[in-house]
């Protein structure tokens, strides 16, 4: 379904999206730990990067929270440094493939979100709109009884032209009787198989003639009407056709970075792995990396 499709990619933009601080005017110092400040820039940083529970607190207890953690990391860091931590090769190699992560997200950032458009976005909507497969809705009432008795009485009372609303708002034990037993627009799927079965060979107008039974009891049917389903407005999904947008950009940038370097995994098994994922991504099946 098109809902579906369009929430493929919305944990990367949401990803990227919260490394980027909206960093104040002036940078000012919010806290000092001995000779080492915190700016609010670090603080910005430390809150977008709070443990998903904390993440969950009012504004003002997630500064808190955040501050404390900076605080912590300002501590330690010192304490690293004055053992010489930074200087150590495994320090180094985090730090080098923490920056090509960085470097990635600014790269994306520029060329995939800052690059989106709002006609792009739109086009797609209109494309995504255009493509997807006619599927019929009914909108029907419906009268449920417990017995077969009972419902067959009933097809009697609407055979002899008594009105269908009336009859469920007196009869019905569903707890729409009020409303005249209207379930309103359904598509297929909605309803057990029972009801299904029949709501949808109904003619517009016409109600069951046998007592339809499942799990509830015994139903009375009637079809009021029936259409093509109506696809999403524009503004509902316009969030997820622009993560559709963003993610081709995307690949598309990942396949010419891909045609440009050779790409060498002696190891076979992550060869493999690694082709299997490729052919996903490229298929749009596979999540975009971080």
């Amino acid at each position: 379904m098109l809902r579906h499709k369009f929430l493929m990619t919305a944990a990367l933009a949401a990803a990227i999206l919260c490394q980027a601080p909206a960093f104040a005017a002036e940078d000012t110092v919010v806290a000092k730990v001995g000779d080492l400040e915190i700016h609010q820039s670090e603080l910005d940083i430390a809150v977008q990067n709070l443990d998903p529970q904390l993440a969950q607190l009012p504004d003002e207890q997630k500064k808190v929270a955040a501050l404390s953690g900076a605080i912590d990391v300002k501590l330690l860091a010192k304490g690293a440094l004055a053992e010489g931590i930074k200087d150590t090769p495994d320090f180094k190699k985090r730090m080098d493939y923490i920056a090509d992560r960085e470097l990635h997200n600014a790269y994306f950032r520029k060329h995939v979100i800052d690059a989106t458009t709002p006609a792009e976005i739109k086009a797609r909507y209109d494309k995504e709109i255009a493509s997807l497969p006619k599927q019929e809705e009914v909108h029907a009432r419906h009268i449920l009884v417990k017995t077969e008795d009972e419902a067959k009485a009933i097809i009697a009372d609407l055979d002899k032209g008594k009105d269908f609303a009336a009859i469920a708002k007196e009869k019905s034990q569903d707890s729409n009787k009020d409303e005249g037993g209207d379930l309103g627009w359904f598509g297929r799927g909605r309803m057990v198989p029972e009801f299904e079965e029949v709501a949808f060979t109904l003619k517009k107008g016409e109600y069951s003639k046998t007592p339809v039974k499942s799990q509830f009891g015994y139903h009375v049917i009637k079809l009021e009407d029936t259409r093509d389903a109506p696809a999403p407005a524009f503004d509902q999904v316009e969030d997820q056709v622009k993560q559709l947008v963003m993610r081709d950009k995307y690949v598309a940038l990942i396949t010419k970075a891909k045609s440009e370097q050779k790409i060498d995994i002696k190891d076979a098994a992550l060869k493999k792995g690694y082709e299997d994922v490729s052919k996903m991504q490229d298929a749009g099946d596979a999540p975009v990396q971080q």
